[in-house]
């Protein structure tokens, strides 16, 4: 495989979710946050494994593997799912969306924690930019302005919106979900793991919906429809297999570090698809986005040139 379409596929889930969440938000107030919640992960569960038994791969999850993986199940599946679409009822793509995307920060912290991997300055540099440039993207300049250079306050009960702390929970849950993956697939094929993880953790998601509106489906039309299939296979299907198969392989503090560009892709869309256009502050967001990538990635080896510099001085 050649690097660059490594980095393609790398790069493809945070693409993905960027779109999918901008696709399941108009869903919600209709479907309510557990039913869109469920439809997004028990299809896409059901077509991981479809896909792995057509292929002639092992859909089994090895015993000793299975109270990892329930814990994962329960983590990633059903808290992160659940909360993340409470999150989507309750708040804007704004400052939620900061909050989501700040989950590469935590796995860094349980990376090094748990697995030793090294962050040094330049990695921490890049995780620092990171967070810098999705508050650019998602927070509004009002309240930056409020906080860093202190403005007025521009009225925070209109600008911080109810699910938050909704968001925050579910990027904690992503987070030790991207650290559990490793323990749940240690004899199984990390790929099987996330399509049982996904069709077993939509199950009590669908219970929560049953229990809130019954059994009715929502009043959606065939492109309400074509947006929740584009969230299930793309947006969970094809992203999470592929986000817990390099998880389980690459370095998880290099690897994650992608999840900066999520709403950058967010508002690529939304300027492609809806006219939407980025303002100056945005455009600065995303440049710090793009450097913190590389040095996040390049850690290693931009430390080792900034050493071998500093030594020949």
């Amino acid at each position: 495989m050649s690097r660059q379409l490594l980095w393609l596929l790398m790069v493809l889930p945070f693409a993905l979710w960027g779109t999918a969440m901008t696709a399941m938000a108009p869903l919600i107030p209709s479907g309510g946050p557990w039913l869109v919640a469920a439809l997004r992960l028990f299809p896409a569960g059901l077509a991981v494994l479809i896909w792995l038994r057509a292929t002639g791969r092992s859909t089994g999850i090895d015993r000793r593997d299975l109270g990892w993986f329930a814990l994962f199940t329960l983590v990633d599946a059903v808290l992160f799912q659940g909360l993340l679409a409470l999150g989507l009822a309750g708040t804007g793509a704004g400052l939620g969306s900061v909050l989501i995307d700040s989950q590469p920060l935590l796995v860094a912290l349980f990376a090094r924690g748990l697995f030793a991997e090294s962050i040094n300055p330049i990695g921490w540099l890049g995780l620092g930019l990171g967070l810098a440039g999705i508050l650019c993207l998602g927070v509004p300049g009002e309240l930056l302005g409020h906080w860093w250079l202190l403005r007025d306050a521009p009225g925070l009960t209109v600008v911080l919106q109810p699910g938050e702390g909704w968001m925050l929970l579910a990027a904690l849950a992503m987070a030790l979900g991207t650290v559990l993956i490793r323990y749940a697939s240690r004899h199984s094929d990390p790929v099987a793991t996330t399509g049982w993880h996904m069709l077993i953790g939509g199950l009590p998601l669908f219970g929560c919906s049953v229990l809130e509106r019954g059994w009715t489906l929502p009043p959606w039309h065939i492109t309400d429809w074509m947006r929740m299939g584009f969230a299930s296979l793309l947006g969970s299907a094809v992203a999470y297999g592929l986000f817990f198969w390099f998880a389980n392989r690459r370095d998880l503090t290099s690897f994650s570090s992608l999840g900066f560009l999520t709403p950058v892709f967010a508002l690529a869309t939304g300027g492609w698809f809806l006219g939407e256009r980025l303002d100056p502050l945005q455009w600065v967001g995303v440049g710090l986005v793009l450097a913190s990538v590389i040095c996040v990635s390049q850690r290693r080896r931009l430390w080792e040139q900034a050493a071998v510099s500093e030594a020949m001085v």
